[in-house]
């Protein structure tokens, strides 16, 4: 199976099934220097694993992860960076009767027309199990984007139609659903009482937020910003649609609505300011100094114990119920999730951009600028 290495300048390979013996992750590309310890990864992967409330997954794992290599004496030594975390509570006898048919609005069937075989266990690679790689390499590169001043933070912003009416990033950690507003996240936990009680699940956004970020990071064609941020959302599991700033809703507007009008610096030589932020920090692929916003669309879990039709092996019809232990909802336990893609990509990109100008590298190399003919 190829598709399982992201980055480029500061990339990772996950690894690992939902049922199998362990999980983890290979960071490479990472500069030697950086402070890090399993405390640092803990903390962020203590935010994705299930069992946090009773709108998550009621499997019991602590997800406790092991750095096995790429640091000496609590800092990253510039090699490749290995990190595990062991599967603890499987139960695989859950899944049996899943081998034969294919479960509405999983991969399923895509596994058995491109490989013929297919590891029925929990989803296998396409498991949620399987973000623990990714968030594991993004608390890496969040520690990154720290030391040069740039804040990653994302909450849940909608979930089941209930839109948050107020941002108090504050209070995301004293709801379930990681909501920025108390009264939207109260509406929730209303509507997912009564979504579990029909046996069915929620759907939801995720919204994200790059305090700091300097302008001019991003390529002009291929590897835009945005591009690369979508890319990087896309391939989380249940993502169905992404948009940066005003996304969609801009395609109704006009120009003069649209368009961000800039402004002159605080202090002379600093970056320009803009009047409003449509655009979502981004414009023509790179940041433009501003806040960048992103969010994504996740679709409801499509594991529920609700009769559903579909077919098996045979392709003749039946009647199924999924059992085993599912999120009622993706949103809380994705919120980290994205915000790990969006850091990984971020440092992905200044990393590249650290080649842009002639200047820039002679004067890590202490050579005077213009080079002498």
């Amino acid at each position: 199976m190829s598709g399982s290495i992201y980055g480029n300048q500061f990339r990772f390979s996950t690894w690992g099934e939902s049922h199998g013996k362990a999980i983890g992750v290979v960071v490479d590309g990472c500069p030697a220097g950086l402070p890090l310890a399993e405390e640092d990864i803990q903390s962020y992967l203590d935010r994705r694993k299930p069992g946090q409330s009773r709108y998550t997954t009621k499997r019991a794992e602590s997800d406790a992860v092991e750095i096995l290599s790429g640091v000496f004496e609590g800092r990253t030594t510039g090699t490749p960076i290995s990190m595990m975390v062991r599967n603890m509570d499987q139960r695989s006898k859950d899944y049996s009767e899943i081998a034969s048919y294919y479960r509405p609005g999983h991969a399923d069937y895509g596994y058995d027309a491109k490989y013929g075989f297919r590891d029925y266990r929990g989803g296998g690679r396409s498991s949620g199990r399987e973000t623990i790689g990714r968030v594991a390499a993004g608390a890496v590169a969040v520690k990154i984007l720290s030391a040069l001043g740039i804040q990653v933070r994302a909450y849940a912003e909608e979930i089941a139609g209930i839109r948050c009416g107020s941002v108090d990033l504050s209070v995301c950690g004293d709801n379930p659903f990681y909501m920025p507003d108390a009264e939207a996240a109260a509406r929730v936990q209303a509507a997912a009482e009564a979504a579990m009680a029909a046996k069915d699940s929620l759907g939801g956004v995720v919204a994200c937020l790059v305090s700091h970020m300097p302008p001019g990071i991003g390529e002009p064609v291929f590897d835009k910003l945005d591009a690369c941020l979508g890319k990087a959302l896309f391939s989380i599991g249940a993502v169905k649609g992404v948009e940066i700033g005003d996304g969609f809703a801009a395609a109704k507007s006009t120009g003069s609505a649209n368009n961000d009008g800039f402004l002159p610096p605080e202090s002379p030589g600093g970056p320009l300011n803009k009047a409003s932020n449509h655009a979502g920090g981004i414009l023509g692929g790179m940041s433009d100094g501003s806040e960048i916003l992103i969010r994504a669309a996740f679709k409801p879990t499509p594991s529920i114990a609700r009769e559903q039709q579909t077919v098996n092996l045979d392709g003749e019809p039946v009647t199924v119920s999924i059992r085993g232990r599912h999120d009622p909802m993706i949103v809380p336990r994705a919120v980290v999730v994205v915000e790990a893609m969006t850091a990984v990509t971020l440092v992905d990109l200044l990393f590249a951009g650290m080649t842009a100008r002639m200047e820039g590298i002679c004067r890590f190399y202490g050579t005077d600028f213009p080079v002498k003919q």
